[in-house]
């Protein structure tokens, strides 16, 4: 996605089976930039939108527990963007892929995973609410991390 005179660059890395590339954590300026309230509005933002999506059978039927699981989602993502613990404190250690072995993640619903968190990202970019750098740095993220989560291929 282009944003204007932005430089940054919203591609999505493709899946290889079987291959897991490292994870380099995002910048903690991204944090720094957009607050735990930020952080917030953006899981929700994400979690809503993720609410109607394609994929929305991955994720809880009832809003109020689709809008608490953005808040856990939330914890999480401050917390490796340098933040404040939460998710420990109130979850444990996130092992993530333990946690996403439950639900059937096909490297379409990745896609659409991505596709989402991209517009939920945009009041971010739009607003230079944080510099292009930390911004890249947490889609990169995102990007590598979303590989982790496939679990299930195609049928």
């Amino acid at each position: 996605m282009q944003f204007g005179a932005s430089m940054l660059e919203f591609s999505i890395l493709a899946y290889q089976e079987g291959i897991n590339p490292p994870v380099t954590k995002p910048n903690p300026g991204f944090l720094i930039d957009i607050g735990e309230e930020g952080m917030r509005n953006l899981l929700d933002r994400f979690y809503m939108k993720l609410f109607e999506s394609p994929i929305k059978e991955l994720f809880p039927k009832d809003r109020d527990a689709m809008k608490k699981a953005g808040q856990f989602s939330a914890d999480f993502f401050i917390q490796i963007c340098g933040g404040i613990p939460y998710f420990n404190q109130t979850r444990g250690a996130p092992q993530m892929r333990g946690r996403h072995a439950p639900f059937r993640i096909t490297p379409t619903a990745r896609l659409h995973w991505l596709v989402l968190f991209e517009e939920a990202l945009e009041p971010i970019v739009q607003n230079k609410s944080s510099s292009d750098e930390n911004i890249q740095s947490f889609w990169n993220y995102i990007n590598v991390f979303s590989q982790w989560m496939i679990n299930t291929q195609e049928a």
